[in-house]
């Protein structure tokens, strides 16, 4: 097989290209580079657009939506507000690139639509000229060396934030046009099959979750006898339970701890995951910190805590570490095995009774104080059978929780060969027919 001839392109992004290939900018084949502030500023469009929660004249696509489900979007504009963004009115076929947070410099294709769209802040709308076709675009955007541009130029104090000269001014390869729809044909056909095997893997991750929460819920509530003779428990969310279990409301179990702070304390959190630890452990960014820190309260290892905002999304667990926490997390104390009342919880959270028996749901949160926890029913074997519950429960989570991390890292390593492909091929590294010969003997 004949190697084709390769130059040096004097870039330090993509080394070495195809010698009939060109190189250029961004800027070099586009038409229209756009934003949502394309027709005036911040201050304009406070004026003229109004957000809307139900459906009206146009949708207002994000980036969320793009990466979501479209037909899930929830925000509206009016025609007035559709027509004064008549700059970044979206078709299908559009190239959007996130210009701000965690996604900044991420590409994305606007699929073709039958209604009217209009694009949202944090976005910017490119089209190409005759130099690129805009689907091949998507595929050089989406390749490790622009994405690393845009990073390098995304960093500031607060969030990570590109400007238009920023996405123009990224170095990119450009082969012929006849080429460009070659390779992006194969990286279609390519791309499709690594997505059909992520969403496979996805689904059997999904699947474990689900398993893992069945598995807490059932034995929480029938415990691990599959004979055992069974009585009403007289509580809807429970069902029926084994016949010799009690039931009692929280505030004669537990107990509501409001501990001294330490100097020496750092601050504790209760993840959505379960995870009680110190901040620090997990991460910094993103929390709002007191100044005088009124209302802390001391947690040590071994403590049950539940998130009164946040429990009913699964932030029930026992600490990993001693600190201060928010007055925000109850801190539990109960004769009970801990780990027991932390799986009953959580299985409560899982079936969504908490949302269930919420007065006042908040967007992403339900209130779950303690004045709640106490007066909830809870299902008591004996201390005997909650450890064995417990010590089934552990193992059976241990076993589920390994699968899935080699399946997240056979996810990860998807992820990594689909950007070498494109990288690959989009600086010529490899040749569409050279690889269709290959496959095909």
């Amino acid at each position: 097989m004949k190697m084709r001839e390769m130059k040096d392109s004097g870039i330090s992004w993509f080394l070495q290209i195809p010698a009939y290939w060109q190189t250029g900018r961004i800027k070099d084949v586009l038409s229209v580079l756009t934003d949502y502030t394309a027709n005036g500023s911040f201050s304009d469009l406070a004026k003229n657009i109004i957000y809307l929660d139900y459906e009206d004249y146009a949708r207002l696509v994000r980036l969320t939506d793009l990466r979501e489900n479209l037909e899930n979007i929830g925000v509206y504009v009016d025609k007035h507000g559709y027509d004064y963004l008549s700059k970044s009115s979206l078709y299908g076929g559009e190239i959007l690139v996130a210009n701000v947070g965690a996604y900044a410099g991420l590409f994305c294709e606007m699929p073709m639509i039958n209604y009217h769209a209009t694009l949202a802040p944090n976005m910017f709308l490119l089209r190409t000229n005759k130099v690129m076709l805009q689907h091949y675009l998507l595929y050089v955007g989406s390749s490790s060396f622009v994405w690393e541009q845009l990073c390098q130029k995304a960093i500031s104090s607060a969030q990570p934030k590109l400007n238009k000269t920023d996405v123009k001014t990224a170095f990119i390869p450009i082969p012929p046009l006849p080429e460009q729809q070659k390779i992006a044909d194969f990286l279609d056909r390519k791309c499709a099959e690594i997505d059909s095997l992520v969403s496979d893997i996805q689904r059997q991750i999904e699947i474990l979750e689900e398993y893992k929460r069945s598995v807490i819920t059932e034995a929480v509530t029938k415990g691990l006898d599959k004979n055992a003779p069974l009585k009403d428990s007289g509580i809807e969310w429970i069902g029926d339970i084994p016949e010799h279990w009690e039931i009692m409301r929280g505030k004669y179990i537990l107990q509501y701890m409001q501990k001294p702070v330490k100097d020496s304390d750092g601050v504790i959190t209760c993840f959505r995951d379960g995870e009680v630890t110190l901040r620090s452990n997990r991460r910094e960014e993103g929390f709002t910190m007191s100044d005088k820190e009124i209302g802390y309260q001391g947690v040590d290892v071994g403590d049950l805590v539940v998130h009164g905002m946040d429990g009913f999304a699964g932030a029930i667990g026992i600490s990993d570490s001693r600190g201060k926490a928010s007055p925000v997390l109850n801190v539990l104390e109960t004769k009970q095995n801990k780990r027991y009342i932390m799986y009953y919880l959580r299985s409560m959270a899982y079936s969504d009774v908490f949302v269930a028996l919420a007065t006042g749901i908040r967007v992403r949160s339900c209130d779950l104080r303690w004045n709640k926890l106490a007066e909830l029913f809870y299902p008591l074997p004996p201390i005997e059978e909650q450890q064995a519950i417990v010590e089934y429960i552990d193992s059976v989570l241990e076993h589920a929780n390994a699968t899935i991390a080699d399946k997240k890292q056979q996810l990860e390593t998807l992820e990594e060969y689909k950007k070498s492909l494109i990288f690959e091929y989009v600086t010529g590294k490899k040749e569409v027919n050279d690889y269709d010969k290959e496959t095909n003997e």
